[in-house]
Order: structure tokens, then sequence, then C-alpha cells
């Protein structure tokens, strides 16, 4: 039986009955034309508002509801719950219409309105619940307009599984084109699940086709972009199909091809998943990486204990109390926080640094709150405690989020130091380095023996095939026997799925060449010592590890700097110039060496004449999904150019347990902390 989301009070009682006895193909609702209307307010804009694609998703939601005249019943698709509360609120559809909402699942629909929408991505699942609960209420002889709205599009696939199940002719059927979703000033995210199993697994490229659409959009929004930089064979398909869509528009989208070239933008660089495994079965050692590894941020919100969220008693703010994110009893209620660095100033200054100079920050943050408190007893006059009076509010909330980030860091601190963890990092360290890997295999033996989080083996054993080039025959079919021996024989599909994707592969028979890890760790510096603590390299995110995918960008847009690793020159403590955006060179023989399509392509030659001082911003969209470490490189890679600022585009946020439950048939969940 379907489930409410969420009592809501009609806010329009009138509604029109209408039969159908045919489908229909309502009005699509053009993310390009409302895009087309913000153009002209930003040409003066020297940064990227993308505060702009927000609006364009809560209008295109609102258009959707409106085009359905009267009070609704809204049948949401699980997995677009999280997205949609990034863009719109509850509220927002009450206003428009819905009174009550349903998760879209197995079993009858009940609901007394005469609409009914179904809100859902095009799969075939959710097409054969939609014809299940219409083929129920035709039995009970209930009459219902249905409305199917598709996110972000419709699809021959659809319209053929509901002609199949005989109810096309009771829906009418439009699009919703959700894209691009801000979850901080500078990361968007189509937040698309399981990307990478569904282009290099299932060998469907329909992600590639969304990305490509809300590339489009971006263009009609904000201008073409000058020139467009990729690599890896997803990279290659994914500009050519952004180039068709933008010049030659899909028919009945209301698009019109772009007129102009950015003024915002300087290039797009697309890192295709498939070029950089490495990085995401890497444990990610930032404070957001491993809130992520450990707690899972899902549409930028993660799950603690209640009480970490609550007021309390305010105690000493040089000692903030906490009972732990996952301490307390198994019934302990949990409670969701959305992490947002525009409304908690204390993340914004945690979440890239490397976890290790965590508890300093968080200390020197107690310090300055305690002082501020002090404060009180150095008013004298009632303008003076008048103005402390002031501040007590923002005092409040900056202790509670002093509260709540201590006990996530205690959290960490826990797993960090458990010797699972240490071992892990270890091994990983001396994979990177290519150091006694017989040794390392014998340590990922050791943790199978000790019945380690699955995630944690098979991230080490496919990092090693990846690394190395393959493990021999009889040690990787020896790895796998523990493996299903150990955790059980369900996981043998998963593991057939990473054989697949080479990710658990013997060395590959000539002429063909493994990954070229080896020579990539010389020629783009991979391995290069930082200080956590003011850091002169972007390998500070990996303790001495640069992502690859990151130094790949690099490549493009800081040549010099990264030229320089190898001659000890301090290129960390100053900022150098933004040069113009060439694309490769220099760096031409190393990209080559690396499998997939090389991009390169001008879309305007003129537009790469400009100034680069006037200051600019270059689009890194990650195909197949980034992690929060990568994030945090690119931040930091930001912030040593005077002149360029990223816009981070993925096509959903990942780390490597994440990756692995999406090739699963079988469900792998991220590690837990609780206890």
């Amino acid at each position: 039986m379907s489930t409410a989301v969420a009592p809501i009070q009609r806010s329009n009682p009138s509604a029109h009955s209408q039969s159908h006895s045919h489908s229909h193909t309502a009005p699509a609702s053009s993310a390009s034309d409302d895009a087309r209307t913000y153009k002209h307010e930003l040409d003066d804009v020297p940064a990227v508002d993308v505060g702009v694609l927000k609006e364009l998703a809560r209008k295109g939601l609102i258009d959707a509801l409106n085009s359905v005249s009267g009070a609704k019943t809204l049948v949401l698709d699980p997995t677009l719950a999280g997205p949609l509360g990034l863009v719109a609120e509850v509220s927002i559809m009450k206003q428009h219409g819905v009174d009550k909402m349903f998760w879209l699942e197995h079993g009858p629909l009940n609901s007394n309105n005469t609409n009914i929408v179904y809100l859902c991505r095009p799969q075939a699942k959710w097409m054969k619940i939609v014809a299940e609960q219409i083929k129920q209420h035709t039995t009970e002889s209930l009459q219902h307009n249905y409305t199917l709205m598709l996110v972000p599009r419709r699809t021959v696939l659809c319209d053929k599984i509901l002609e199949e199940e005989g109810v096309f002719g009771e829906v009418t059927i439009s699009e919703f084109p959700l894209e691009f979703i801000p979850l901080e000033d500078d990361l968007i995210s189509l937040e698309w699940d399981n990307t990478f199993k569904e282009i290099y697994l299932d060998g469907d490229e329909s992600s590639i086709y969304y990305a490509a659409q809300a590339l489009s959009t971006m263009q009609r929004a904000y201008g073409k972009f000058p020139r467009v930089i990729g690599k890896g064979d997803g990279a290659k398909k994914l500009q050519s199909l952004m180039a068709r869509l933008t010049a030659y528009p899909r028919v009945g989208s209301g698009a019109a091809p772009v007129p102009d070239i950015s003024k915002q933008f300087d290039s797009l660089i697309i890192i295709d998943r498939s070029t950089d495994l490495i990085t995401p079965f890497l444990t990610q050692l930032t404070y957001e990486g491993l809130l992520d590894e450990y707690f899972g941020i899902k549409n930028s919100y993660i799950e603690v204990n209640a009480d970490l969220l609550s007021s309390g008693p305010q105690t000493n703010a040089g000692t903030p109390s906490t009972s732990g994110a996952f301490g307390g009893t198994a019934q302990t209620k949990k409670k969701k926080h959305h992490l947002s660095a525009s409304t908690d100033a204390l993340l914004s200054k945690l979440r890239d640094s490397n976890f290790a100079i965590v508890g300093s920050k968080l200390n020197a943050e107690a310090r300055r709150l305690e002082a501020a408190y002090d404060g009180r007893h150095k008013a004298q006059t009632v303008a003076q405690l008048k103005e402390f009076v002031g501040k007590i509010g923002g005092l409040q909330n900056e202790h509670q989020a002093l509260r709540l980030h201590t006990g996530l860091a205690e959290a960490i601190t826990a797993q960090t130091q458990t010797d699972i963890f240490n071992k892990s990092l270890e091994v990983q360290q001396n994979l990177l380095s290519s150091y006694d890997v017989n040794a390392q295999l014998g340590t990922i033996e050791d943790l199978i023996y000790q019945e380690a989080p699955l995630p944690v083996v098979l991230r080490l054993v496919a990092l090693a095939c990846i690394t190395q080039g393959g493990l021999k025959q009889k040690v990787l079919e020896s790895l796998k026997r523990e493996i299903l021996q150990a955790y059980g024989y369900d996981l043998l599909p998963l593991l057939l799925a990473l054989e697949s994707l080479q990710l658990l592969n013997t060395p590959p028979a000539k002429p063909a060449v493994p990954f070229p890890y080896p020579s990539l760790r010389k020629s783009l510096y991979l391995l290069t010592d930082s200080p956590e603590e003011n850091p002169i390299d972007m390998s500070y995110t990996y303790s001495g590890y640069a992502p690859l995918s990151c130094r790949l960008v690099q490549a493009v847009v800081q040549k010099g700097p990264l030229l320089s690793i190898g001659t000890n020159a301090d290129t960390g403590t100053r900022q150098t110039q933004a040069h113009p955006i060439i694309g490769w060179k220099g760096f031409e023989d190393v990209i080559k060496s690396i499998p997939g399509e090389t991009v390169d392509v001008i879309q305007s030659p003129g537009a790469l004449a400009k100034d680069s001082t006037s200051g600019t911003t270059t689009m890194v969209f990650f195909l197949g999904g980034c992690t929060f470490t990568e994030v945090a490189a690119l931040r930091w890679m930001s912030k040593q150019i005077k002149g360029r600022n990223f816009l981070i585009g993925t096509s959903g946020m990942i780390n490597g347990s994440t990756l692995l439950d999406g090739l699963a048939a079988t469900g792998i969940k991220v590690p837990s902390l609780a206890t």
C-alpha cells in the first residue's frame, strides 16, 4: 500500500473532472525558455550566481503542478524527494494544489482527489507500479485523471511499457526538466544515482544525455562556453551531444540556439569518472569527506542523533557537551541535518580541512566563543549591554554549530583510531607508492579474517588492481574465494560486475596496456608531500596523494605551478595569475597515455583572447560522480589562482562505498559508526 509522505491540508478545493480516452502529451515545461529570461540579468555579473538554477528548478516544478488544474494527489518517486527538497518546500507544493502526497510504491493507492499526479524518473520499475495502480482503480470503478510527469524527460521505453500494460490511453504524459541543483555556491549536481553503473556496466547512456541537456540549459542561462575540454570516451559523447542539443534543440522543447558567448565562463572541463577510479576508492581524509564516508551525505543531508541538534542547556563554550553522533541506545532518535556552508560558518571553516587539524580548529573556535561570552562581564553601560544582548542569538547559533561538529568529529575520531582504519590507510598509501605489494595483499587477507566492513576490503582489492595494472590470476582468485567465503556467495554478481569493469582484473594480454598509473604518478606528481595546515599542494586532501582527476584540471588551468612541483619551487604559498585556457598544451603526451578520447573544442575563437585579469569562472563537470575531497582540492586550487573561480558540476556525489553499492545486485551499505 502506498505510504503517505506527509499530511497536507487542501489549498485549492476546486477540481475539474475530465475523462481521458487516449494518451495526452502535455506541453513540456522548458527550463531552456526560463533560462533565456535570466540571461540579460547576468551580463554584468562577474561571478556565477547558481541561485538562478534553483529558481529555474522551482519555477519548473510550479509550472508542472499548475498544468494540472485543481486539487491533486502527488505520488512521488522516493529518489526525487531529496533533490526536490533542495529547490522547493512542501509549502510551495501546497500553494499549487497538492493536498496529499504518497510515495510511489507497490500496493493500492487510496485517494479521494480526482487528479492524481505521478512524479518520477523515467525508469521501467516506476512505469509498472503506475500501471498497476491505474488498473487497480479501473477494477474498482474509481474515476481519476492521471498525469505522469517524467524527470527530466519522457522516453520511448516508458511509453512502450505503459502501452504493454494497457494504460497508455489513461495517462497525460509530460516532462519536468529537473537539472542542476545547487548544493553550495560553487557546487551543483544533477543528483542522479548510479550514473557510473548505468554508463559503464549497463551500457545505458541516458545519464550522458541528461547531463548534455543540463549543460545546454546552462549555456542558455549564461552563454556558450568558449572552449570545451575533456578526457574520456564519456566526455567526448557528452561534448558532442551538448553541441547538438545547443545548436539544434529537441523538437517541442521550445528552446532556441544559444545566441552569444558567456561573459562568466571561460571554459568547460569534463572529467569522465572512468579516467580516475583510483580517487573514489581511497578513503577521503577531509572533514566533509569523512562525514560522507561514515555518516553518508545524501542530498546535502546527514542523519545524526537528535540530541546533537537540540539546543539543550547552555554549557561552557570551551567544553561543548555531546553524547556523540551515534551514542546512546538503539532507540536513540535520529534526525536529518542539512549541511550548508551558507547557514553554518563553522562548516565552511572545517569542511575542506584535512581531518588531522580539525581538532585544533574546533578548539580555536571554542576559545573564541568563550571569549565572546565573557564579553558580557565587560559591558558597563546600557549601550554596551544592549550591544551584547544583540549578539546573543548569533552566539547561541554558533555554540550549537560547535556542539554539533564536535560531536561529529568525536565519532569520526573513534573510527580513525581503529586498527581496521589504520591498516586500510597504510595499505592505500603503500599501493599508491607500489611499495611491497605482496605485503599489502597479505594485509588485505588479514582484514578479511578480521571481518572488516566489506566495502573496505573491496575498495582495497580494486585499488590494488588499478594501481598495479592487475593482479596475478592465482592471487586474484584466492582473494575472491576468501571474500565469498567470509561475506557470502550472494556477492558473486558484484564480483562479476567489478571484473567486467576491469576493477578486479589480471594484467591484460599484449598488445593491450594496463592503466598507466606508474607513469602518471611521476608525470603529474600525484605523490607530493604537503603540510595539512597551510597546505602547499592539493595532495593535503589525501595526506600525500593529489587526486588524478584534479591534476588533470590543473594541467589545463594552472600549468606553471604543476610543472614546477618537481623543481622544489614554492608554489603553494602565493597566488599565480590565471592564464588563458589553451587546452592540454604542454601535457599532450601525458593525456594521450590515459585510456579514452581527448576533447578540446573551441566554440568561439574570439572569446579566447579576452583579458584574463578581468576575473572569470571555469566550470568543471564530473561525468559519473565526484567525491567531496575532489571538491576540496579544486577549492584549494581556486584560492591559488588570481582571477579564476571554479564552478563544480557533477552527476552526483559519490564515494567508494556508494559506488560499490550502485554496482551491487545485493545491497552493500556505507559502513556505519553506530554502536
